[in-house]
């Protein structure tokens, strides 16, 4: 038997910002030493303070940027915000499993926006 839980939001994050989220999750475990940290929670915050580039204000502004360009959706605008790609081929990759193939001059459009935040 499986229980499921409904979905009731859904929002995207940028790796940034979800690193501002643990770092008040950590803070208020740590105020109490009777709760000890998760493995994963431990994990989770390893790996924002790893790959978190920008503050979460930038990557916020650079996501919104991204998402006026007309073949970038939000959830692509997240991941190019948390990959920060700086060639084509890197960006392609980001794109490879979308149905349509972005010419030249719309990945450097892309990429150009990318410039402005690394």
């Amino acid at each position: 038997m499986t229980i499921f839980k409904e979905k009731l939001d859904e929002e995207y994050l940028t790796t940034s910002e979800v690193k501002e989220l643990l770092a008040e999750v950590e803070a208020e475990r740590a105020a109490d030493e009777e709760r000890e940290m998760r493995y994963e929670l431990a994990r989770a915050i390893e790996h924002v303070n790893r790959f978190a580039h920008l503050d979460p204000e930038e990557s916020r502004e650079l996501v919104e940027e991204l998402a006026e360009l007309e073949k970038v959706d939000g959830p692509t605008a997240i991941k190019i915000a948390d990959l920060l790609p700086q060639s084509r081929d890197e960006l392609r990759a980001v794109f490879a499993q979308q149905r349509y193939a972005l010419s030249g001059d719309e990945l450097d459009e892309i990429l150009n926006v990318v410039a402005k935040y690394v």
